[in-house]
């Protein structure tokens, strides 16, 4: 049997570069201490060596595996979908790896499981979703452990290496404002569950835009949804039998927002002819329904792709944006009040 080559080490690349190991490293590890002529003659080299790292010796060396944790108790499976898939676009071409982590937030075990997840998995970061993420022991927890870290907000909640934020309550307020200046003044709101900074924030936006204009929210027009179709649709029925009904009704995501499009269909209302329907996050399924969906979109993968470079670049965290803007997509599912 013929003897196989050897595979190429850290030691022939720093031989073959002229150059040292921990220059060697540097680069492997996208670090800025490093001019580009340094980092392309390395690149060139490993290139053409064929030299893979050795991400188990890197990771007993650093006492960290290169696993990424996604942690989150949130009932809408799109959203941390979408969430999976911004952070795996940054991990494209790395040895990172992603491990996700629903957790209860209510449990009186919560922050011990996740101090077992982070020291069980040896975590290199986490990203933490709402509402957990709005709890500011989980930064002491990770700043305890030597866990890097990263926030997903819908308001400031940490400083810029720490956080990715959206402006939840000016996108809201800047989308009813365009329904009342297209003639709604019975507004209802169909809102996000209780302990969510993002529901309070979004029905906040919605409540500044009606005052705006010499408008409230009437109690009998606001029900709460727990961000999930079934709950939404619960709660867009009691929205819905009022008398007067309302001619518009806003709901704090896409997943209630279809419901209570399903709820007017099935009441046989024509939608946006005798009700407007407004979401928030712009999902596939505002598109995919008829009429498609008005909404506001939370650009939740690139909040995601953001996050994670954060945390695999943390000598580069200021180059990735912390601070995301979400804007109105106006589609047929609102149109001008027509009495």
């Amino acid at each position: 049997m013929a003897n196989r080559e050897p595979k190429p080490t850290i030691n022939d690349v720093a031989r073959l570069a002229g150059v040292s190991k921990k220059t060697v490293s540097r680069v492997i590890n996208n670090s800025p201490l490093l001019n580009d002529a340094t980092r392309d003659k390395v690149t060139a080299v490993i290139r053409d060596l064929g030299y893979v790292p050795n991400p188990q010796a890197r990771a007993l060396a650093l006492r960290r595996n290169f696993l990424i944790g996604l942690i989150h108790d949130n009932p809408n499976a799109q959203m941390v979908l979408s969430v999976q898939e911004g952070m795996l676009d940054a991990m494209k071409g790395t040895e990172f790896a992603l491990v996700v982590r629903p957790v209860d937030r209510k449990s009186p075990q919560l922050f011990d499981d996740i101090r077992h997840f982070i020291e069980q998995q040896r975590l290199y970061g986490i990203y933490v979703l709402p509402p957990v993420s709005e709890n500011d022991e989980v930064a002491r927890l990770c700043a305890e452990l030597g866990c890097r870290y990263v926030r997903m907000g819908s308001a400031r909640l940490d400083d810029e290496e720490h956080l990715v934020e959206s402006n939840d309550r000016e996108a809201v307020r800047e989308a009813v404002d365009k329904l009342i200046r297209d003639g709604h003044t019975r507004i209802g709101h169909v809102a996000g569950p209780d302990g969510f900074r993002s529901a309070r924030e979004r029905e906040a936006g919605l409540r500044e835009a009606l005052l705006a204009h010499g408008l409230s929210l009437p109690d009998e027009l606001r029900a709460s949804g727990n961000y999930t179709f079934e709950s939404g649709y619960a709660a867009a029925k009691q929205v819905l039998s009022q008398n007067p009904r309302p001619s518009a009704i806003f709901a704090a995501n896409d997943e209630m927002a279809a419901a209570v499009l399903h709820a007017a269909l099935e009441q046989g209302l024509e939608v946006p002819r005798q009700l407007s329907i407004l979401g928030f996050d712009d999902t596939p399924i505002g598109a995919h329904i008829w009429p498609p969906l008005s909404t506001v979109r939370w650009p939740i993968r690139a909040m995601a792709r953001s996050a994670a470079f954060k945390l695999i670049q943390p000598d580069r965290a200021a180059e990735h944006k912390s601070f995301f803007r979400s804007e109105l997509v106006e589609r047929a599912s609102t149109a001008p009040f027509k009495g």
